[in-house]
């Protein structure tokens, strides 16, 4: 016999559903018992942009067996009911950072901010990085929600925009990272810490011009890249004021 449940979902989570169930609230038919983790990750929410759900006004968690006629709320990490427990376990601090391979950008300018930001090979599989997530305790960054339906992906985010500056502030918002921003302590190319050196120790690597104009030189313990408030600094020191200015949107 078949069964009914009356599923609404909130604030940003409507844009994740097909256009057929944005309304208030949708009928979710089912047979067999399901937990209300399968039948919300059914309907293309992964289980990362979940914190709370409530079934007929009552706090249920993930393995939560729906039954026929239950109304269920689900709600997204900004957006919980007051005195809700969160279903989303915080994440290990310092916070560190797995990206997919179509987030390069996001992946440097979040490296620029201070954070660890871990960019993986090409060749790794959607298995191969779900395990050094979990393996790593890293939070997952991606646009694949695929990638978060994966049951040990224990910390997450689903990016929704596709540009760059709105990705950033997505993230420092979904964990409240921005009295943690430390910007220029890390190496854009590999994740490295970023380390003063004396001019006298890179001469023979520095470009005449960049001999003559600048002093002070950083260097990255691991790859040995050279960083310097070259021509570029300034228009990045005003995007970091402006990712700061975002926290009081």
């Amino acid at each position: 016999m078949q069964k009914r449940a009356f599923f609404q979902f909130h604030s940003d989570l409507r844009e994740l559903l097909r256009n057929t169930q944005r309304g208030e609230q949708f009928v979710y038919p089912f047979r067999e018992a399901q937990s209300v983790k399968h039948l919300i990750e059914s309907a293309g929410i992964p289980h990362t942009e979940v914190a709370a759900i409530l079934a007929n006004g009552q706090p249920v968690n993930f393995s939560y067996l729906v039954q026929d006629g239950d109304r269920l709320n689900v709600y997204p990490p900004l957006g919980t009911p007051l005195q809700t427990p969160s279903l989303q376990p915080p994440p290990p601090r310092p916070i560190r950072f797995l990206l997919d391979n179509h987030l390069g950008k996001l992946t440097r300018y979040l490296r620029l901010l201070g954070f660890d930001a871990l960019y993986p090979p090409d060749h790794l599989t959607d298995a191969e990085l779900v395990q050094l997530a979990h393996d790593q305790q890293r939070v997952m960054l991606t646009r694949d929600r695929g990638l978060l339906m994966h049951k040990r992906i224990a910390h997450g985010c689903l990016l929704r925009s596709k540009e760059t500056t709105e990705q950033v502030t997505a993230v420092l918002q979904r964990y409240d990272l921005y009295d943690e921003i430390s910007p220029w302590q890390r190496c854009l190319r590999c994740n490295g810490r970023l380390h003063p050196v004396p001019k006298a120790d890179i001469l023979d690597r520095l470009e005449p011009k960049t001999k003559l104009y600048y002093e002070d030189f950083q260097i990255c313990q691991e790859c040995g890249q050279i960083y310097w408030k070259g021509s570029h600094f300034a228009a990045l020191e005003q995007w970091v004021a402006q990712i700061w200015g975002n926290e009081k949107l």
